[in-house]
């Protein structure tokens, strides 16, 4: 690592850069920020709903349970979209997130549609204001790629659930940050850089300049090890996982670039539920 790298990294804030950074992507109308409609929500109230943790593959039903009256912390997962559509269908849903205008979202689909949803903002690696056992299922999209150390998010998951509780989590395949996104062509299918991948420490400085000029997130790769190999450190145990992919992207036709888990923290030592 260069001293110019490591002087730039120690200036920069990256919860404080994200949070301004999502808070732009939402005046941009990123796919990822544009709430659900009013059609979507009645559908979901009548029992007819889906949401992704990954951008294409819907959840499978059956990794919710019996979602009524179920105590749900959507983790990084603002936006008006799987929030709301959770709460419809039945459940107490908690929503935290670093970006307010995200945030705003949710608060503008609950107060449109007549949903109780609780609004937090705040980072996913530090849940303190909730007490231990306090949700019975986490849903927890592709967001642990904005956050620096991933295993802290896994044992506050872990704390925060009770005992048969589950978390659902989508994030990216560590492959994917090998590549450089705005390369194209050829390069675009070279392998770049070193994995794990840092947008702080793996950029050369001209172009992590620009990156942050622009008002991009900053990212960081998590390995396999780190993304399952933490959830299990924390004392989860899986249960499912499946892969997705998106479109027509160029890297999406040689492997599948996300991964989804379905993981529950024991009711006791002899095994797992799945009620």
């Amino acid at each position: 690592m260069t001293r110019k790298h490591q002087v730039r990294k120690d200036m920069i804030e990256v919860s404080e850069h994200n949070r301004r950074a999502w808070n732009e992507l939402v005046r941009r109308g990123n796919e990822w920020t544009v709430p659900v409609d009013s059609e979507t929500v009645a559908r979901a109230r009548d029992g007819d709903w889906s949401v992704v943790l990954t951008p294409s593959k819907p959840v499978p039903r059956e990794w919710f349970g019996q979602i009524g009256g179920k105590r749900i912390l959507g983790l990084a997962s603002a936006g008006g979209q799987q929030a709301p559509i959770l709460a419809a269908a039945g459940a107490q849903v908690t929503v935290l997130d670093n970006s307010p205008a995200q945030l705003a979202s949710d608060r503008l689909v609950a107060q449109r549609d007549g949903l109780d949803i609780r609004i937090e903002e705040g980072l996913m690696q530090d849940l303190s204001r909730f007490p231990d056992d306090a949700f019975d299922l986490i849903f927890h999209p592709i967001s642990n790629c904005f956050v620096e150390d991933i295993l802290a998010v896994w044992r506050e998951a872990f704390r925060v659930l009770s005992p048969g509780g589950r978390i659902l989590a989508g994030f990216c395949n560590p492959v994917l940050y090998g590549f450089d996104p705005d390369a194209s062509g050829v390069e675009a299918l070279t392998w770049q850089f070193p994995l794990p991948y840092s947008d702080l420490e793996s950029r050369a400085p001209k172009d992590l300049a620009r990156h942050l000029a622009a008002g991009e997130p900053i990212e960081f790769s998590h390995s396999l090890e780190t993304q399952i190999g933490g959830q299990l450190q924390a004392g989860f145990r899986l249960l499912a996982l499946y892969e997705d992919t998106v479109g027509d992207w160029t890297l999406a036709q040689y492997f599948p670039p996300f991964i989804a888990t379905l993981a529950e923290k024991p009711r006791d030592p002899r095994g797992s539920s799945m009620d």
